[in-house]
C-alpha cells in the first residue's frame, strides 16, 4: 500500500523513546478530571459506577489497537491519514477540525483548574491575569518540543502517585458495606455511566500526531496500553474509595470529591493539606495543556508547510487566554465540560469510521494494482 502524502521524516535528535509512550498517555488522561469525576459517574448507574469504568477501559484499549493499526497502514500521522481517505480539500477540513478540538480540550483543563484554584485557594482570584501566567509556562515547554513535553509527563507522573497514595486516609475512615449490594442497575445504566467517563479518559487519541516521533513504532503499543491500563486503576480505585468514603446521598452534593478527601489529611506541620495538593496537581495538568496545544499547533504547520508553529502557538495561546476570561460562571465551565464530553465522544466513535475506512482504502489501492 502506497504511503499517505506530505509524510515527512522525523530527525533523529527530535525522537522519543517507546518506553515514554506510557507517560503521554497517562498523563494526557489523568487530570483535572480524577479531582471530581466521581459524582457524575454515580449519577446513572450508582455504587456500580465502577463497573463503567472497566468497561470504558476496555474500550480504550480496543480504540488503541485501531488507531495503531490506522497508523501502521497510513505510515504517518492524523493530517496524512486525512489527505490520504478523504482528498486534499475534505481532509484539510477534518484537520482543522481536529486542531480546534486539540485546542479545546486545553480550554477545558485550563478554565477548569483555575475554577479548582478559584473555589479551593483564591476566591477574588484574577482569572485573567493567573491564564496568562499559566499559559507563559505552557508556551515555554510547547516551544521545546516533543521531548521537553515528554520530560514534564514524566515528572508530572512522579510528582502525582504520592498525591494518590494519600487516599488511604479516607479508607480508614470508609464503610465497605456502601458497595454493597454489587450489580444493583441495569446494563444501559452502567454504559450511561461509562460514557459519562469520556471526558476523564480523553486523551490518548493524540497519539495519531505524536506516533512519527517515537523510535520504536511497534514496541511502543505496549507502553501505550500500559498508560491506559494504569489510568483505568487509577480511576478505579479513586472510584472505589470515594464510594467506601461518601454515602450514595452525600456523594450527589460533592463536587470535587479527591479534593474533599484531602481535607481529612492531618499533619502536625501542615492543617491544610488540600492546598498543597491543589498546588501539586498543577504540575499534573500542565502536561494536559502542553500536548494539547501542541498537537493543535502542529496540525496547521503540517497542512501549511510556510507556516512555523511557533506563529500558530503565539494565536492558540491568545485564544486560550480570552476564552479562559471570557468563561466566568460556574455554569459557564460545567457548560464548556459537558460540550467537550460530547465532542470527545463522537471523536472516539469516530476512530471506528476512521478504522473502517482505512481498511476500505487499502482493499481498494490493492484492486487496483492488480
Amino acid at each position: 500500500m502506497n504511503k499517505a502524502k506530505h509524510n515527512v521524516p522525523i530527525p533523529e535528535n527530535l525522537l522519543i523513546t517507546s518506553t515514554m509512550v506510557f507517560f503521554l498517555i497517562h498523563s494526557m488522561q489523568v487530570g483535572v478530571g480524577l479531582l471530581g469525576f466521581e459524582r457524575y459517574i454515580a449519577m446513572a448507574a450508582g455504587y456500580d459506577a465502577w463497573i463503567s469504568i472497566l468497561i470504558a477501559g476496555l474500550v480504550i484499549h480496543l480504540l488503541l489497537w485501531m488507531i495503531y493499526r490506522i497508523l501502521e497502514l497510513s505510515g504517518g500521522d492524523l493530517v496524512s491519514i486525512h489527505e490520504f481517505v478523504f482528498g486534499k480539500y475534505i481532509g484539510s477540513l477534518m484537520n482543522m477540525v481536529f486542531s480546534l478540538y486539540f485546542l479545546l480540550l486545553s480550554l477545558t483543563v485550563l478554565r477548569t483548574f483555575i475554577e479548582v484554584i478559584q473555589v479551593w485557594v483564591f476566591p477574588q482570584l484574577n482569572v485573567w491575569w493567573y491564564a496568562l501566567a499559566f499559559l507563559v509556562m505552557v508556551y515555554y515547554f510547547v516551544e521545546g518540543g516533543l521531548r521537553v513535553i515528554t520530560g514534564m509527563c514524566l515528572i508530572s507522573v512522579l510528582l502525582g502517585l504520592p498525591l494518590l497514595l494519600f487516599k488511604f486516609f479516607p479508607i480508614q475512615l470508609g464503610q465497605v458495606d456502601n458497595l454493597y449490594p454489587l450489580i444493583d442497575h441495569s446494563l444501559m445504566d452502567l454504559l450511561a455511566s461509562a460514557k459519562t467517563t469520556t471526558l476523564s479518559f480523553l486523551g490518548f487519541e493524540l497519539l495519531l500526531m505524536f506516533y512519527p516521533f517515537l523510535k520504536n513504532q511497534q514496541e511502543s503499543k505496549k507502553w501505550a496500553h500500559f498508560g491506559a491500563f494504569y489510568t483505568t486503576m487509577i480511576y478505579l480505585a479513586s472510584a472505589l474509595v470515594a464510594f467506601v468514603y461518601y454515602s450514595e446521598e452525600q456523594l450527589q452534593f460533592v463536587t470535587w470529591g479527591t479534593i474533599s478527601m484531602w481535607k481529612i489529611v492531618d499533619f502536625p506541620f501542615l492543617q491544610r493539606f488540600e492546598y498543597a495538593g491543589i498546588a501539586l496537581w498543577a504540575y499534573v495538568v500542565l502536561p494536559n495543556i502542553c500536548i494539547g496545544l501542541w498537537a493543535a499547533s502542529r496540525i496547521p504547520k503540517r497542512m501549511f508547510k510556510k507556516i512555523k508553529q511557533r506563529y500558530v502557538i503565539w494565536l492558540y495561546s491568545l485564544i486560550l487566554l480570552v476564552a479562559s476570561a471570557l468563561l466566568e460562571t460556574r455554569s459557564m465551565i460545567d457548560q464548556l465540560n459537558t460540550i467537550t464530553s460530547q465532542i470527545g465522544f463522537y471523536v472516539l466513535l469516530y476512530i471506528p469510521f476512521l478504522f473502517v475506512m482505512m481498511l476500505f482504502m487499502k482493499k481498494v489501492m490493492k484492486r487496483d494494482e492488480n
